[in-house]
């Protein structure tokens, strides 16, 4: 793995472990609270992070990945704890996904970061490319975390 590769890999285990350490300290009863105004709460954001970064992975290569279906259904784009049917996972089973999710990555893609494929929607090629805009992406939901967080 090169020094890009590794950096990459670097940011994307720093900005985890910054969601994880807002985490400390929220209840999982905290983490189920929708505030007024808000559409999600903490635990659909931590699982809706998990899920993009599967997602647009599956969207690059076409490969089957490691999540439950239901994980779709429950976190997706557009879905919201409102919405819940059945028992979903806990708040410290989705601390553990996340915290767990980096190292996986590493292991599945780190020797794969350039293989180019057609590209997405948003015209990405590679595996590289994708973790850059899930990092974009997990930032914008930490911060949603944050903003909930306030509420509390």
């Amino acid at each position: 793995m090169n020094d890009r590769h590794e950096n990459l890999f670097t940011q994307l285990q720093a900005y985890r472990e910054d969601i994880l350490l807002v985490l400390e300290g929220i209840t999982a009863g905290q983490a189920e609270i929708v505030p007024d105004k808000f559409r999600n709460n903490i635990r659909w954001n931590m699982g809706h992070i998990y899920l993009d970064q599967y997602l647009w992975i599956e969207a690059l290569t076409k490969e089957k990945l490691p999540v439950p279906e239901a994980f779709r259904t429950w976190f997706g784009y557009g879905s919201t704890p409102a919405d819940f049917t059945e028992e979903t996972p806990s708040f410290n089973e989705l601390k553990d996904l996340l915290r767990q999710q980096p190292t996986c990555l590493r292991k599945a893609y780190g020797h794969r970061l350039e293989e180019e494929y057609p590209p997405t929607e948003m015209g990405m090629r590679t595996i590289e490319q994708v973790l850059i805009r899930t990092i974009f992406h997990e930032g914008m939901h930490l911060q949603a975390i944050m903003d909930i967080r306030k509420w509390l």
